[in-house]
């Protein structure tokens, strides 16, 4: 026997990217439940950097944010360094479990229920999904980097050779510029985020294996910079980054957010590029037309995708990457157009 879908929406995952796609729905008159195993808030190895075309669309979206604004990208390496500022608004800053926090607070005010419990098997049917006890028209898997549903689902495509992955720790100490300042060596790179007036995030982006601190060494520059800063809180890790995602719908269940695929965080778009995913699948469940949806996903995301997968490609070149930010210094009028494009 059929079941009838007991809501519009169902939403696996309560990060960025499954809120952001709860609180759409809402808000646009669909019926929405959230599945989320872990408590709040929830934290993540991350450069805690958010664009201002995302801090606008989630302040249309009814959630305001406490953070440190940013008003443009710094490029460093030994010998170079080159600023891009933004020309729309200045970005934000924002420690991850202050926005999961945040957005949380936002699913409470509109009445969207979480319930603390894993997704587990899926069932669909030609009219609902039923999954965590719940039956609904659709569900929206926002399960991150490496979701679970997708996996189940196998709509995974072939495992990547790059295996880069992030290391994160916050630092007691005032920021010393209003830019997000990114540190460039052959390890890797290294990513300052000003999250408070008393606090900056670093994030590490190589495929060296290592601590967070035999990474630190690598940048000489910004190891002096934080000279005497205090640790604050634990290093956490993610990654693989590289995910390859053969595509973004199975019958009635949508991937969103790092879960429907990701090139790499060189460029920093991870919640931005969430942010408008999500909008797309919430119009395409509300037009009935799930098959729309990976085009629309598509669509959205070929610039950032693009970018990124070449700026990855250089960085990847051993000829090519020492060059990128000298190439940068000599062009920077190209460099600004860039950086300006992804804020």
């Amino acid at each position: 026997m059929r079941r009838v879908p007991e809501v519009d929406l169902l939403v696996a995952g309560a990060g960025p990217a499954g809120a952001a796609t709860a609180i759409r729905a809402a808000l646009a008159g669909l019926s929405v439940v959230v599945v989320e195993p872990r408590p709040a808030p929830i934290d993540k190895a991350c450069g805690e950097g958010i664009a201002h075309s995302a801090v606008s669309y989630l302040r249309r979206l009814g959630v305001e944010l406490d953070g440190r604004p940013f008003h443009g990208i710094r490029y460093l390496d030994e010998h170079h360094a080159v600023d891009a500022r933004f020309t729309a608004g200045p970005g934000l800053g924002v420690r991850r479990t202050t926005l999961t926090s945040a957005l949380r607070s936002r699913l409470s005010e509109l009445d969207i229920p979480i319930i603390q419990t894993r997704v587990g098997p899926i069932i669909q049917t030609p009219t609902s999904v039923t999954a965590a006890g719940q039956t609904a028209s659709y569900l929206a898997a926002a399960d991150g980097l490496h979701s679970p549903i997708r996996r189940q689902l196998d709509l995974g495509d072939r495992a990547s050779t790059e295996v880069r992955r992030g290391l994160r720790q916050h630092f007691c100490v005032s920021p010393w510029t209003d830019l997000v300042e990114v540190y460039w060596s052959r390890l890797g790179e290294a990513y300052v985020t000003p999250v408070s007036d008393e606090l900056v995030g670093v994030a590490i982006l190589t495929s060296a294996r290592g601590t967070f601190d035999s990474h630190l060494d690598a940048f000489p520059l910004l190891k002096r910079r934080l000279n005497g800063a205090a640790a604050a809180g634990p290093v956490l890790g993610a990654g693989p980054l590289r995910q390859r995602v053969r595509a973004r719908t199975a019958g009635r269940v949508l991937l969103v957010g790092d879960a429907a695929g990701y090139v790499d965080a060189l460029t920093g778009e991870g919640i931005a590029l969430a942010l408008r995913t999500s909008a797309e699948l919430v119009d395409c469940i509300r037009a009935n037309r799930p098959d729309a949806y990976e085009a629309a996903w598509r669509r959205v995301s070929r610039e950032c995708r693009l970018l990124t997968a070449s700026l990855l490609w250089a960085r990847n070149r051993p000829l090519l990457a020492p060059r990128i930010v000298p190439a940068a210094a000599r062009l920077p009028g190209v460099y600004r157009t860039i950086v300006n494009r992804l804020s």
